[in-house]
């Protein structure tokens, strides 16, 4: 067991990181981060970690690059500290969908940053809802793989009527992930067919399998970038019969005209967590209900600390 427990933050999602904290039981260390004019970025630890056990909190969202940045160098300042343990919390793990080579002559992102994150001097890494479970193979230290399904599911049981409910995989490859929450909510599944148009992040649907005709549909996927093609679906699933929609997605990272494709789509209630901040406009769309990932984190982070399972955490 490590003596002592130490939360950190960088600037990337730092309400998230204080409400962590806050569940927790402990206040956030004291760290500085910033950029000088000259775009460097500063980082400076100001308190003893000498033989602690440190998490940061750095979801690697909007600027993902600076936030990259900040997280390495940060692991880098508790490392020449005398840190014991550095364990990085990342909620939402940037460049995630780079993660096979799918054309010719590009590269494998995903790997690149964890092989970063490795040499920076990271001792574990704990992410949420990775876009494909081969990510954490990437690794050469340990990764805890968490999921924001339970809230899902706790908040769907809870706030919707399911008695004519189905569950909508966007795409073949979430399939596993909608057949999971369709599973826990004891209802069935529907899977959209729908095929990527370059790299602008467009999309064709081309069919939707599964019966959806007078009932209430939920879209579930890992992402929703530009909404795009959620909101496509989500007009599909209209046109096939469906008497609402409703989706649901781990990381709402809404860039681009998200909103705009939200709020004129038929979809009644977008479900995201709190992995990726909300802008002040963004949490003015009456449309999106933002539901906290804090006491999860905040339980394995504490249990982590003390070498128990995460078992627990997927319950």
């Amino acid at each position: 067991m490590f003596s002592r427990l130490k939360i950190f933050a960088g600037n990337a999602n730092l309400k998230l990181a204080e409400d962590v904290a806050r569940y927790a039981g402990i206040p956030l260390g004291d760290l500085e981060v910033f950029k000088f004019s000259n775009d460097n970025t500063f980082v400076k630890v100001n308190e003893n970690v000498r033989g602690a056990d440190t998490f940061i909190i750095q979801p690697t969202c909007y600027p993902v690059n600076d936030n990259i940045m900040e997280l390495l160098i940060m692991i880098d300042a508790l490392k020449r500290a005398s840190a014991q343990r550095i364990n990085c919390v990342i909620p939402i793990f940037g460049y995630a969908r780079s993660d096979k080579k799918d054309q010719p002559r590009v590269p494998i992102t995903a790997k690149l940053i964890a092989d970063l994150l490795t040499t920076a001097g990271a001792h574990r890494v704990v992410a949420m809802d990775l876009h494909s479970d081969q990510i954490q193979g990437f690794f050469d230290i340990p990764v805890d793989h968490l999921y924001s399904m339970p809230i899902f599911v706790r908040h769907f049981k809870a706030n919707l009527d399911l008695s004519n409910a189905v569950v909508v995989s966007p795409d073949t490859g979430g399939t596993a992930r909608a057949r999971a929450l369709a599973s826990r909510l004891n209802l069935g599944l529907a899977i959209g067919d729908k095929r990527r148009i370059g790299n602008a992040d467009k999309a064709e649907i081309l069919n939707i399998i599964g019966d959806v005709d007078g009932k209430t549909a939920i879209l579930f996927d890992d992402i929703i970038d530009t909404g795009g093609s959620l909101c496509k679906m989500a007009k599909g699933l209209i046109d096939k019969g469906a008497k609402k929609v409703y989706a649901a997605c781990a990381h709402g990272i809404l860039s681009g005209n998200a909103i705009k494709n939200l709020e004129d789509s038929p979809i009644e209630k977008l479900f995201i967590t709190n992995s990726v901040p909300l802008s002040k406009e963004k949490r003015k769309c009456e449309k999106i209900v933002q539901l906290s990932i804090a006491e999860l984190l905040a339980i394995a982070v504490k249990k982590i600390h003390i070498e128990e399972s995460l078992s627990i955490l997927f319950r």
